[in-house]
């Protein structure tokens, strides 16, 4: 092909469409007026147009000029296209708020419903981005980062902690972008933050030999917390999931939770003993939804069963009643294990074990189930 085939006054008075300059340069005019040059090159395999301005004010030689800069580039191994992209990232001036946002949206896929419930990215918007997200990702350093989690370093250690390493996850998909950051940061960061003071705490649970006493209390008290709180109690379940419950997941004595309602992902089945089908039919209503719903509609408030329990001036907690249930199983039944662990859908075993052990044990916890609602029933001694 002729090289420098255009001429000023041609590409003046051309129609609309495309014209060959020559080496891979063209001109694409949408209008007579307008147009923009763009080069056609071939890297790695596959053919690549590389716009090179607007025409006409990018004129013939300049972009002849940018064109032969593009392909001497290309001869050198370097890919113009991907190098022009990251000048203009390094341009942009990224936030840190802004790489936080993109980080978050290139592992959405990675999290539980696509993360729409916010948990990984509550700790970066209470602790991260209100101090620093105007800054540049690329002013960050172990400095920074250090005076950033200071106050909550020991106070606040398992935020601090997932509020670091999110970060961390954002620096490296913000050098993945092209952009230089300090993929050290947060590593140093630590060594001057020193290690956490760490004062493991278990939510307060109730001694199982209390038990019997307060679930005939709860009996005695015909209202709807009490009612979701004997269900809590009966099934070993954690609160979002008694609070989430459908009539469509129960199926004649069995309560499928679907993936998307469990804390590990799995499905898990629940075998209901007659109590907690009990509870069960006497909120059927017709055109109900939801179990355990409020007036309106909705699911039951997740504070509800705690403040339940406040006011009888326990220091218990709902979710400690999983605990209750664990002591029990173990010190008044021979159950295996795993059974018990399962009655509380925890995993078992590693990658290897949970993928040939396949069984949910469900006719073993269904007799647990019903021994341990005849002892929840048996009332104080």
């Amino acid at each position: 092909m002729k090289r420098n085939a255009l001429t000023v006054l041609g590409t003046k008075h051309a129609p609309a469409g495309k014209y060959a300059d020559g080496h891979g340069l063209w001109l694409r005019k949408r209008r007579r007026d307008h147009g923009n040059w763009f080069l056609r090159l071939q890297i790695g395999g596959r053919r690549r147009e590389m716009g090179l301005g607007t025409w006409p004010d990018v004129s013939i030689a300049e972009a002849r000029e940018r064109a032969a800069t593009a392909r001497r580039r290309w001869r050198d191994g370097v890919d113009p296209i991907k190098e022009r992209r990251i000048e203009r990232l390094k341009l942009k001036q990224v936030s840190v708020s802004e790489a936080i946002t993109g980080c978050f949206k290139a592992r959405q896929a990675e999290l539980k419903d696509d993360g729409q419930a916010g948990q990984w990215l509550s700790p970066l918007n209470v602790y991260v981005i209100p101090k620093i997200g105007t800054l540049s990702i690329e002013e960050l350093d172990q400095h920074i980062l250090r005076d950033l989690f200071a106050p909550i370093w020991h106070e606040k250690p398992e935020s601090a902690k997932k509020a670091i390493n999110r970060l961390n996850l954002t620096l490296k998909h913000a050098a993945a972008l092209g952009l230089d950051v300090d993929l050290q940061a947060v590593l140093k960061a630590k060594a001057l933050l020193g290690k956490q003071r760490r004062e493991r705490t278990h939510i307060p649970s109730m001694p199982y030999s209390e038990l019997p006493e307060y679930y005939h209390w709860l009996e005695l008290n015909h209202n709807l917390s009490a009612a979701a709180l004997r269900f809590l109690i009966l099934t070993g379940a954690r609160t979002g999931e008694v609070l989430g419950l459908r009539f469509a997941e129960i199926e004649g004595d069995i309560w499928q939770l679907p993936p998307e309602r469990t804390k590990t992902g799995i499905s898990h089945r629940i075998p209901l003993s007659y109590a907690a089908m009990t509870i069960v039919e006497g909120m059927r209503e017709p055109d109900a939804d939801l179990v355990f719903r409020s007036r309106g509609g909705k699911p039951l408030s997740n504070m509800a069963m705690l403040n339940l329990m406040k006011k009888q001036g326990h220091t218990a907690r709902p979710h400690g009643f999983r605990a209750t249930f664990r002591t029990w199983l173990e010190e008044m039944t021979e159950a295996p294990f795993e059974v018990k662990e399962t009655c509380l859908a925890h995993s078992v075993g590693d990658a290897t074990v949970q993928a040939y052990q396949r069984s949910d044990h469900l006719e073993k916890r269904r007799h647990l189930m019903t021994q341990w609602a005849r002892f929840c029933a048996q009332g104080p001694n």
